[in-house]
């Protein structure tokens, strides 16, 4: 029987990262932390080290008129310099548009206070779990 291995979502931000992680049968997703940007890159050669992880999806941030958002500038030599430092595992980009917006939401119907909400790493790492909970559920289809 195959490695069951994790899918691990990023929301790339110019100081912070959200990441989210599935459990090993990629059924559930789940916020796992949020590291400051500049340490991304050694935080996650260090979990796929301890973890199977068998893909990486990375928001993709796009305007409402489909073009690609500022950030995209940071994001694409990030996912290159990915690709190279971990070269066995697919990196894919994944639409996150409404993400931040859904996360505020989910916050506010989970009752969080208006300080939790204001938590901008919490709101990264909420971020990266809806970015994975719509991949899994499209594959689910």
């Amino acid at each position: 029987m195959a490695v069951m291995g994790r899918i691990l979502a990023i929301d790339y931000g110019k100081k912070r990262t959200g990441i989210a992680v599935t459990d090993t049968l990629k059924l559930i997703a789940n916020g796992l932390t949020t590291v400051p940007t500049t340490e991304l890159m050694s935080f996650l050669a260090d979990y796929v080290s301890r973890e199977p992880v068998e893909r990486i999806l990375v928001g993709l941030p796009k305007q409402m008129n489909n073009e690609a958002s500022e950030n995209m500038k940071r994001i694409e030599p990030f996912v290159g310099a990915l690709r190279k430092k971990l070269p066995n595992i697919p990196v894919e980009y994944v639409d996150e548009r409404f993400t931040s917006v859904l996360a505020h939401r989910a916050m506010l119907e989970g009752g969080l206070k208006k300080k939790a909400r204001q938590d901008k790493a919490l709101v990264d790492e909420i971020s990266a779990t809806i970015i994975l909970q719509d991949y899994l559920e499209s594959k689910r289809l």
